[in-house]
């Protein structure tokens, strides 16, 4: 992590918008999804959760994140804003949503949208997705071209997840999904802006208890960003990131299915740690869906 004096001094302007950024990207997928593959799902589950983020202690955001994967089809959506003192400095919400078929077991997205307002703008990401490839996207208002920006090429976009789907993390075999064996993946994304790298590492088993629904164990990984197009390298929030060796994330199961779900992520910040954790997070197991018959 970058310690120098001159480090601090060009966050020091900007730290309201440093710290904004830092919690929206702890958002549900709205800006770092977990990108660790739609793989293979074992049943049909639901989720309806509710998350916090804090800022050294201090709340700054709330959202919501429902998952709902049925025998053919599944759908993710999430949606949040800052609050509190953060609100005043960065205000701003956001949504975002994926869908697709489920084939052969596995999740395969056909649709990313997400939408995030803040004081000055609104602005809207669309992606089109086949098999992992990217048809087509936009984005609303189109950004200026920044010719510091690293351009993101067709081949970029080609083996990805958007960041929404790719917040489902499965675990193979037929043991307990939340074990060691989760935190052994790493996977590209694209988000319509960026493409980019996480990676994960086991670092321990812990145990978590939401103010509402579930209650016990939890994989706790430790989460590397690593930056590789889309971005502008001279940015304070990307080098922090990418140098950063002690983020770390906490996944919680969907019932009925081998797909896990970030509980918890921890980031932390010059200001302090940056923390996105659930406060309700209630999952069950769906029954398979009778076919009909005349």
């Amino acid at each position: 992590m970058p310690t120098t004096p001159h480090f601090a001094q060009e966050l020091r302007p900007v730290r309201p918008r440093f710290a904004g950024r830092l919690v929206a990207l702890c958002a549900l997928g709205l800006g770092f999804g977990l990108a660790f593959g739609a793989a293979p799902a074992a049943a049909q589950g639901k989720l309806e959760a509710q998350y916090e983020a804090s800022l050294a202690g201090i709340p700054v955001g709330k959202g919501a994140w429902n998952i709902d994967i049925q025998d053919d089809v599944f759908s993710a959506a999430a949606s949040g804003g800052t609050s509190g003192l953060l609100k005043s400095f960065t205000g701003g919400a956001g949504t975002g949503a994926s869908q697709g078929r489920v084939v052969n077991g596995a999740l395969v997205a056909t649709g990313y949208q997400a939408s995030t307002t803040t004081q000055k703008k609104t602005e809207e990401i669309r992606i089109t997705l086949d098999k992992g490839n990217v048809k087509d996207f936009s984005i609303l208002p189109e950004p200026p071209v920044d010719p510091d920006r690293i351009v993101v090429t067709e081949a970029h976009r080609r083996g990805v997840w958007d960041p929404m789907t790719a917040s489902l993390l499965r675990v193979p075999g037929n043991g307990d999904p939340v074990s060691p064996e989760a935190c052994r993946n790493a996977a590209p994304v694209f988000d319509g802006r960026m493409r980019y790298e996480l990676k994960l590492d086991f670092k321990r088993m812990d145990t978590v208890k939401a103010e509402k629904g579930y209650k016990g164990p939890v994989v706790v990984c430790s989460i590397y960003f690593v930056p590789i197009a889309g971005y502008i390298p001279d940015r304070p929030v990307i080098k922090y990131l990418a140098a950063q060796r002690n983020m770390e994330i906490a996944f919680a199961p969907i019932a009925g299915t081998r797909i896990l779900v970030p509980f918890w992520l921890k980031v932390p910040t010059p200001l302090g740690p940056a923390m996105l954790e659930a406060t309700s997070f209630v999952t069950s197991a769906q029954p398979p869906r009778v076919a009909k018959t005349q």
